[in-house]
């Protein structure tokens, strides 16, 4: 008797699944500018995690929830593309979304918009590691239901 091949996945087989997207707004203090009066290059990464953290939330989980899981989230590779400057007092919206890359990868997208015009979108992609042995481990299935819904 031949078993008929099964053409549904499991979420953990699927890569390319993308998650919920959150939006947080912010007003660019003082200390984020440079001496030009524009918001100092790297503080796009410190926006990245902060939408990061807003995608979690909305997914119905933090990194808090995670790490006492005893999972981490570690960046092993950042990318950001510069369109246009912000400067002090802007009123920004960073918008961020996940895309699972593989069951031990995930890809944080985000965008950092004023009056939606993109002024830089970029990545931060993060390995799955275990906190006890500091090694890769598929994102346990609850945790990957929460995150990339349907």
């Amino acid at each position: 008797m031949t078993r008929a091949a099964s053409s549904s996945k499991t979420p953990a087989q699927v890569s390319g699944q993308t998650s919920l997207r959150a939006a947080l707004p912010y007003r660019v203090p003082y200390a984020d500018t440079d001496q030009m009066g524009v918001v100092y290059y790297a503080n796009y990464l410190v926006y990245f995690e902060r939408v990061r953290n807003e995608v979690l939330r909305a997914c119905g989980c933090t990194y808090k929830e995670i790490e006492a899981a005893g999972i981490l989230l570690p960046v092993i590779e950042a990318h950001c593309d510069y369109h246009q400057a912000a400067a002090y007092d802007d009123l920004l919206e960073f918008v961020g979304w996940f895309e699972l890359v593989s069951p031990v990868r995930m890809k944080s997208h985000s965008e950092v918009r004023r009056n939606n015009a993109v002024l830089a979108s970029g990545y931060t992609v993060h390995v799955v590691l275990s906190a006890k042995t500091r090694k890769p481990l598929r994102l346990p299935s609850d945790l990957l239901g929460r995150i990339f819904k349907g």
